[in-house]
């Protein structure tokens, strides 16, 4: 039997390793990429590739799939506010994205945007918890694996229905991108969960600067196991002080 990481593609091969798979401890984890051992699943037999008409009607998205067919905002109370370090990491992606169209002026407004909403975050988390901080920081990783679980389900399955229904392979790309670094976060989440601060303790973290993949461990992965890019493409993040 054969299981293949659903972030790298790495694929461990019983037969090959002499251990099953269902052996492996917990705390097993991708040799490539780091993904905890749940992110792995059973290879899928090969299927003859489906000619073009099941093809069109595999990528047509089902009527209300999306969400705006079936209910338009009718109020401004009707909208989502996202907390401030959400809105800074898409600000901070803004400005990244600016930056490969070489537009320095709107880079360095969306930069100043996430600087601002990066400052409101960190004065959000210097205050103290009812509890200690213990409970909040449980309740809030919790939440924070809803999330991401909740985009893999339903968010970037349908955002990649449309993408195929319009013919946008730009964001078709986003898509598979995405979807593997927001599962990167789920395994680094779930890991965190079982083992604590002892996770971070001496670890270094690595974020590559091209898709936002996370690497916990002494150095970067030779190549980002997302979008292929040189171990010099990772950024290291350092605790604060």
């Amino acid at each position: 039997m054969r299981y293949v990481c659903s972030i790298c593609g790495y694929v461990y091969d019983e037969e090959v390793e002499g251990t099953p798979f269902a052996a492996l401890p917990d705390t097993w984890t991708c040799p490539l990429c780091g993904a905890a051992k749940s992110a792995f699943a059973p290879e899928p037999p090969r299927e003859e590739a489906p000619g073009p008409r099941q093809a069109r009607a595999a990528a047509e998205p089902a009527a209300g799939a999306f969400g705006w067919e079936d209910k338009r905002p009718e109020a401004p109370g009707d909208l989502t506010e996202l907390p401030a370090g959400v809105v800074a990491a898409i600000c901070s992606n803004l400005a990244r994205g600016c930056e490969k169209q070489y537009l320095a002026e709107e880079a360095a407004l969306f930069g100043e945007l996430a600087a601002y909403f990066t400052a409101r975050a960190d004065a959000a988390a210097t205050l103290p918890a009812p509890d200690g901080g213990a409970s909040a920081a449980t309740d809030a990783l919790t939440a924070l694996a809803a999330h991401l679980q909740r985009d893999l389900d339903e968010g970037y399955p349908a955002l990649h229905r449309a993408a195929i229904a319009a013919g946008d392979r730009g964001t078709q790309r986003i898509c598979v991108w995405g979807e593997k670094v927001t599962r990167a976060l789920a395994s680094l989440a779930e890991r965190y969960r079982r083992e604590g601060p002892a996770m971070l303790a001496s670890a270094r973290i690595w974020v590559c600067s091209v898709c936002g993949f996370t690497f916990v461990g002494e150095r970067p992965p030779a190549l980002c196991p997302v979008c292929k890019v040189p171990d010099w493409k990772f950024d290291e993040i350092r605790g604060r002080a």
